[in-house]
């Protein structure tokens, strides 16, 4: 286990109960008092936590780690997925990425694509993204054109939320939509942590052609509070290869294997 996802496993934890002793914490994530102490101590550094004699407990911010830290969650099963979704876009095509740790890789992806590239200075592609460090890494690209929406930018997922985001999707159509999700399930649909994410989210679904979820395996069967769309409105899952995905194959979901 790396220190980000054993950082992300104490604040779960924190989020659940509230308050955690040092030999608590220890026990329940199988690491000495040690390094609990050291992880108490820099998260508390970071405002994430407060610390307290003997432990710590929860504080009043969010609980997910910001998307520098969950992005060394489980790497190369999302990069495979990124690859997968990557070979979906087609050369002229017009697609919303919304923010994640997946959907990045997706845009990496795009930008290395060997056949995606600008032609007497047109792009090959143009991205709509709500997320301010996909803009940034893909707006260097010469064969991608970055549109970015407006709106308040979430600490956490580097998202812009709100109206001045909302409003972009009234002027754009999408070819295709691709999506990270905190939660996909058959039953509740795509979901995620933060109702005003889902709103943009929901946003870019309506106005694309066809809607893919990229989603690693930890992903299917959860649901998160906020809903994005329903199972009914997805055309396209992309996970992993190994992934038991026959409920939403079912469900009339194409699935592709990474």
């Amino acid at each position: 286990m790396s220190r980000y996802e054993r950082w992300n496993d104490l604040l779960s934890l924190l989020a659940g109960r509230g308050r955690l002793s040092v030999e608590e914490a220890a026990a329940e994530l199988g690491v000495s008092t040690a390094t609990i102490r050291r992880d108490f101590d820099q998260l508390a550094q970071q405002q994430m936590l407060t610390r307290t004699r003997g432990g710590a407990v929860a504080h009043t911010v969010t609980y997910d780690l910001p998307l520098r830290y969950k992005s060394a969650r489980q790497a190369s099963e999302k990069q495979r997925i990124a690859a997968a979704a990557a070979e979906l876009v087609q050369p002229g095509a017009v697609i919303g990425v919304n923010g994640g740790t997946t959907t990045t890789e997706v845009a990496r992806a795009l930008a290395t694509r060997a056949d995606l590239h600008a032609e007497n200075g047109a792009p090959a592609i143009t991205i709509v993204t709500n997320a301010l460090n996909i803009a940034n890494e893909l707006v260097v690209r010469p064969h991608v054109k970055i549109a970015l929406t407006g709106g308040v930018a979430l600490p956490q997922s580097y998202e812009l939320v709100g109206p001045l985001a909302n409003g972009v999707f009234d002027q754009v159509t999408l070819d295709m939509v691709i999506l990270g999700v905190s939660g996909l399930d058959v039953e509740r649909g795509a979901t995620c942590h933060n109702e005003d994410e889902a709103n943009i989210n929901r946003q870019m679904a309506v106005r694309a052609e066809r809607v893919v979820v990229a989603a690693d395996s930890s992903k299917l069967g959860e649901r998160a509070f906020a809903k994005i769309c329903g199972i009914g409105e997805i055309d396209i899952l992309v996970t992993d290869a190994s992934a038991d995905t026959r409920a939403f194959e079912e469900a009339g979901v194409k699935v592709v294997g990474a």
